[in-house]
């Protein structure tokens, strides 16, 4: 049975409340240290834009409890503000994140609980942790995805015309220096970088040396042909229309 007068502090209450969520919960309370606690590089990742959010913005926080669960799941705890009795509880966004991730992200704004350690657990089990893992979901999904956009490797494309190998000139002077020490040639009319085929045996060497060379620099190289175009007498004859109007009877 539970104590039906537990303690309430704020301390206290985090405590309790650490034991009541699903999962394992830890809770470390942090005090007022003489007015210098550097709390803000905690509240600053108060993952809310409505009720806590603005609580935080009107008033200094002056002491305050983290939750944090095994997977790493974290909850900021502090007392609501002015002579109300209870606590406002919000997640914490997820450290060493790309704030890029963050893009399109609904917030999972925080909750006010009562001062009951147990009421307050059953909100926050069907209220705030179901939008607070949603959201965290979509964050990791998101930094997954920059990753592999920031690591996936450069590519030029060289494409064959008639025997010759054509490539878009670069933007990188360090890729165009590559390609022209290896004996492309600048067209600026076109601006495409030439490798011509009059020797086949020198033009492959050179695209083997060059492709080393860009291989290091991080970009892969790709051949290509260009697109076929079909045979002029396999083109599809397209029917006349027929029309709907009725003929004309012979007389």
């Amino acid at each position: 049975m539970h104590d039906p007068t537990p303690d309430t502090s704020l301390g206290s209450f985090a405590a309790v409340l650490a034991g009541e969520l699903p999962g394992t919960w830890t809770s470390t309370y942090h005090p007022d240290r003489g007015g210098l606690n550097g709390h803000h590089h905690l509240t600053d990742a108060v993952w809310d834009m409505n009720e806590v959010a603005e609580a935080l913005a009107k008033h200094p926080v002056d002491h305050y409890a983290v939750l944090q669960r095994h997977d790493g799941s974290r909850l900021f705890v502090t007392e609501q503000p002015g002579h109300a009795e209870g606590y406002l509880i919000a997640a914490l966004a997820p450290d060493d994140t790309p704030a890029e991730a963050f893009r399109g992200v609904r917030e999972p704004d925080g909750i006010a609980v009562d001062a009951d350690p147990f009421s307050a657990a059953e909100n926050i089990t069907h209220d705030l942790l179901p939008r607070y893992y949603v959201a965290a979901h979509q964050v990791f999904k998101n930094a997954e995805q920059l990753t592999r956009a920031s690591s996936a490797p450069e590519r030029l494309v060289m494409t064959w015309s008639d025997g010759a190998l054509v490539v878009e000139e670069p933007d990188r002077a360090d890729v165009t220096q590559v390609l022209t020490d290896h004996g492309f040639v600048l067209d600026t009319a076109r601006a495409v970088l030439v490798l011509s085929g009059d020797d086949t045996a020198h033009q492959a060497a050179s695209v083997r040396a060059a492709g080393e060379r860009l291989s290091a620099l991080g970009i892969d190289t790709v051949l290509r042909h260009p697109p076929t175009r079909p045979a002029l007498d396999t083109t599809p004859v397209t029917p006349p229309a027929t029309s709907s109007a009725p003929s004309a009877r012979r007389r």
